[in-house]
């Protein structure tokens, strides 16, 4: 069985790999998608979300099971059905989460009989995000111990051009 778990993965923290490797252990493939959300402005430019998942999740040690692919654009209950995922997993932290992922969960059930899988995340990641870990590097506050090192890397060379 197939899943797709979506994000636009700016970067990609160590909450995204945690999820993503839990997923695998219960299915047989999972697909992390990076989606281009029209109403988010990226500090990393998609090919290079992708670079830094793929070495990020290379640095884990995930398994074979674990692949990413970049998704132009549409909805995706399209793009699931396209590649024969069964589902959509979603990391929830809390319940703004919950509530922000639920309608879409519905809208996806109803449109495109996608169904969605939410798994918690681990409570000492939960209260790590992308932009919270963006906002925290830019001001100078030390993100090391929830990204990976190669987003570590990269957000150091943003703040230093």
């Amino acid at each position: 069985m197939k899943v797709v778990c979506p994000g636009s993965y700016d970067p990609i923290t160590l909450g995204h790999i945690d999820v993503a490797l839990r997923a695998a252990k219960l299915f047989d493939e999972v697909v992390l998608a990076v989606v281009h959300n029209p109403n988010k402005t990226g500090n990393f430019p998609v090919a290079e979300r992708v670079r830094l998942i793929r070495e990020s999740l290379a640095e884990s040690g995930a398994p074979d099971n674990l692949t990413i692919d970049d998704v132009p654009g549409g909805l995706l209950v399209d793009y699931c059905q396209d590649v024969g995922a069964v589902g959509v997993v979603k990391g929830i932290r809390g319940g703004t989460d919950y509530a922000y992922e639920l309608p879409m969960a519905r809208m996806n059930s109803e449109i495109g009989d996608v169904e969605t899988i939410f798994l918690p995340g681990s409570p000492h990641l939960e209260h790590v995000s992308s932009s919270l870990i963006r906002e925290v590097h830019a001001l100078g506050g030390d993100v090391s111990s929830m990204v990976p090192s190669p987003v570590l890397t990269a957000l150091d060379s943003l703040k230093s051009t």
